[in-house]
């Protein structure tokens, strides 16, 4: 019989953050255990992989809260490249071996010697095996992204350097306003702290690139994820301060944040700048359009987090201590997704659209033709007739168990009550507690969505101690990390059979 064009769509994959790859040098990076993983997702007849986004992370170590969002985070690179080139011995990466638990980043050791290593990588490169091919490389690299976003970060994170790592906007006044003589003044002072950035960034998009490209080769696509804001920290707010809410001295005038509701009582201050959306209009959104290019030469799907933003988005006074003072104001809604389609055609999109949503969103989700998303544990609880509940999917989302938000399957079944316990076994049609995570990654992989994602903690039965991220909170988060054991060939034969089972392989 031959399959229908809703069959041929159905497919699968895992959620798992680089940084939660195996390693022995304190982060999971784009190693050896990454192409593994590669390896492991096309045996198991997954077809994505989807990651948190790359950027380069600062304090609390959030990859929503990033330093640019075109650089990529050097704590990803893996550090035997610079073995391999003879820029380090493997005597030399030593330091960078945890003495942490194996299940954790160990962000004190990567923040005390990465760097550290990378410089002397960087003084160490005319020494280099085959030096002319890799100094050749990256003149090639700085000339294709140096006037785009690469200068403009080199000096940035130079400067922060040169400030003890202060955010931008308590920088002398000449150089936090970019004025004309500062500027040529610091980089000819700081010409090779800049190159040494520059040249990070070369090696990070050399190895992802390498590895993203292994990964299309086997079949395996890359679902990247784009936050909405930007930081106010970031080279982007700093060089580009015409994008953004911001007064004559480059201070926002109001940040981006959630209002209260029922899972905190203040709201959520996030304290990004926002965006003037008049101005980007007048540009025919020139700066988006670059940034999901950009994307897409990273990824293959890009999941848009906080879709309801480009709608409406929550809009609170600077300087206020707690999001419970705001006003919604009206995004660029349909106009911007118009001129993404114009410019990149039916590129794949995953509108992240959870949250409560107004009839005006849900929408502009319509009409984008995006696929939403469909969360498990936001279908039990409450009452009883959740949209998230299988049975009321439509074939056009992606449904998963939890994302990096949620707690893992098995901590967030130990905290429902008992009448809501009671209602996910009646639902998945199982006996006993120990059964509900294997239910409800059946249930994900039943259903009509024509995409099920899974986070690898769900796989690994885990419990809350591998939780990724507790939103507004800090300290603590970003940290789980797979164990080196952990793809066994018993889970792999076991994700291959929830993918045939459900119909969820490509023939």
């Amino acid at each position: 019989m031959k399959k229908s064009e809703n069959e041929q769509k159905r497919a699968c994959g895992v959620l798992l953050p680089v940084f939660s790859l195996p390693s022995k040098y304190g982060i999971g990076a784009f190693s050896k255990e990454a192409y593994e993983f590669v390896d492991f997702l096309k045996k198991a007849g997954q077809k994505y992989w989807q990651i948190l986004p790359l950027g380069p992370t600062g304090y609390g170590d959030s990859p929503y809260q990033s330093f640019s969002t075109f650089a990529g985070n050097p704590y990803l690179i893996d550090p035997e490249f610079f073995a391999e080139k003879d820029l380090l011995t493997l005597e030399d990466l030593e330091v960078l071996k945890s003495e942490e638990p194996v299940d954790k980043v160990d962000y004190k050791t990567i923040e005390a010697h990465k760097y550290e290593l990378m410089r002397k990588a960087f003084g160490n490169i005319d020494k280099a095996f085959g030096a002319s091919g890799i100094k050749a490389d990256f003149e090639k690299f700085k000339k294709s992204n140096g006037k785009k976003w690469l200068f403009d970060y080199a000096l940035f994170m130079a400067l922060k350097d040169m400030y003890g790592g202060r955010s931008w906007n308590t920088w002398d006044e000449a150089i936090r306003l970019r004025k004309k003589d500062a500027m040529t003044k610091y980089r000819e002072k700081l010409s090779e702290e800049i190159d040494f950035y520059c040249f990070v960034q070369f090696v990070f998009y050399v190895q992802w690139n390498a590895l993203k490209n292994y990964a299309n080769k086997n079949g395996i696509e890359i679902i990247g994820d784009i936050p909405i804001y930007v930081a106010f920290d970031s080279s982007d707010t700093w060089a580009n301060p015409e994008l953004f809410l911001l007064d004559k001295d480059n201070v926002p005038i109001e940040v981006a944040g959630c209002p209260p509701d029922a899972f905190s009582k203040t709201g959520q201050l996030w304290g990004n700048p926002l965006y003037k959306w008049d101005y980007h209009k007048k540009t025919g959104y020139k700066w988006w359009l670059e940034r999901i290019g950009h994307c897409y030469k990273l990824y293959d799907v890009l999941r848009i987090d906080h879709f309801r933003g480009f709608d409406e988005y929550y809009a609170i006074p600077y300087g206020n201590p707690t999001a419970e003072i705001g006003k919604w104001r009206k995004g660029p809604g349909y106009d911007l997704f118009d001129a993404v389609k114009k410019e990149f055609g039916d590129v794949k999109v995953i509108a992240e659209d959870l949250g409560f949503l107004t009839p005006s969103v849900i929408k502009l989700v319509k009409k984008t033709g995006y696929p939403g998303m469909k969360v498990l544990h936001f279908a039990f609880g409450a009452d009883d007739d959740s949209e998230y509940l299988p049975h009321y999917y439509n074939s056009n989302c992606v449904v998963y168990t939890g994302t990096h938000d949620n707690d893992t399957t098995r901590g967030w079944y130990k905290t429902l009550s008992r009448d809501d316990k009671k209602f996910v076994r009646d639902y998945l049609g199982v006996n006993s507690g120990r059964q509900v995570i294997s239910g409800l990654i059946r249930a994900a992989f039943s259903s009509v969505a024509d995409t099920a994602i899974i986070p690898m903690q769900d796989y690994l039965e885990l419990d809350e101690s591998a939780r990724i991220n507790i939103p507004s909170t800090l300290g603590g988060n970003w940290q789980w990390k797979m164990e080196g054991d952990d793809l066994t060939d018993e889970l792999c034969e076991r994700m291959y059979s929830y993918a045939k089972v459900y119909g969820r392989i490509r023939k």
